[in-house]
């Protein structure tokens, strides 16, 4: 087992307050940046400890902020959880993957996912629609399915929640609105997560002070973030380009590491 040393839970902490922040601050992507830092500023260099920490502590997050919206109806169950339950199975397919691959290999795959996702940050983003109607139907599942295990599979093989991919997979597979997409995806980063920290802990690859750590930093950062966020709304593009190049910087500094 993996000591953890003072001031490591202190950097853990610290970490959990910058994810955290970044999700406030630009909404979803901001947990990509959960690995490196558990990796390269907290100093726990099993990849795989690294994957199985970051996925718990990011599924207890999703459903924390699940409450909410599920408190204001953005929340469409029928979706939710016909999206979750494949979703959760190739979750599990992935992670079960994804604990056998080399860490070296893992994490330069990891880092071209994290470019690939500050790439999709920084497209202008269509206008919203403002409609909000929508209507759950058991036909839709023919596309929900497919849908949610493929996203799932690759929620569990890099251990992340996967919100950047869920969202449009609702939309595509459901037609629903923006607003009830981001509630629902939710339940499914949270499960995918639940579901792959399970399949590491069974392995001992989860460092549960760790979790508890990153998950309360990640609150008080969650809070302050989107305080900011509120005041700077009118410049939220900016903040989207420098957190984007961020991340895009990190990756290219992993692939190198990992090459």
């Amino acid at each position: 087992m993996v000591h953890v040393t003072a001031i490591q839970q202190v950097l853990a902490v610290i970490s959990g307050v910058i994810v955290g922040f970044s999700l406030g601050l630009i909404g979803g992507g901001g947990s990509i940046m959960a690995v490196p830092l558990l990796l390269y500023f907290v100093g726990i260099h099993d990849p795989h400890l690294v994957i199985g920490t970051t996925a718990l502590a990011v599924a207890v997050n999703s459903y924390l902020n699940l409450i909410p919206h599920w408190r204001s109806g953005n929340v469409k169950w029928g979706a939710a959880i016909g999206f979750a339950i494949p979703g959760a199975v190739g979750a599990f397919i992935g992670s079960s993957i994804g604990k056998i691959v080399n860490g070296k290999d893992l994490l330069f795959l990891f880092a071209l996912l994290m470019i690939v996702v500050a790439i999709l940050m920084l497209k202008p983003k269509k206008g919203e629609s403002t409609t909000t109607s929508f209507h759950w139907t058991h036909k839709m599942l023919l596309r929900v399915i497919p849908a949610g295990l493929l996203v799932g599979f690759v929620s569990g093989f890099f251990g992340i929640g996967g919100g950047f991919l869920i969202v449009p997979g609702l939309i595509m597979s459901t037609g629903m609105p923006m607003i009830y997409a981001i509630g629902s995806s939710l339940f499914s980063v949270g499960t995918f997560g639940l579901t792959t920290a399970i399949n590491y802990a069974f392995s001992g690859l989860v460092l549960w002070l760790v979790v508890v750590e990153y998950v309360g930093g990640g609150i008080i950062g969650g809070v302050l973030g989107t305080r900011l966020a509120n005041q700077l709304s009118k410049q939220k593009r900016l903040l989207n380009f420098v957190f984007s190049g961020v991340v895009i910087i990190v990756g290219i500094y992993m692939l190198t590491l990992n090459a």
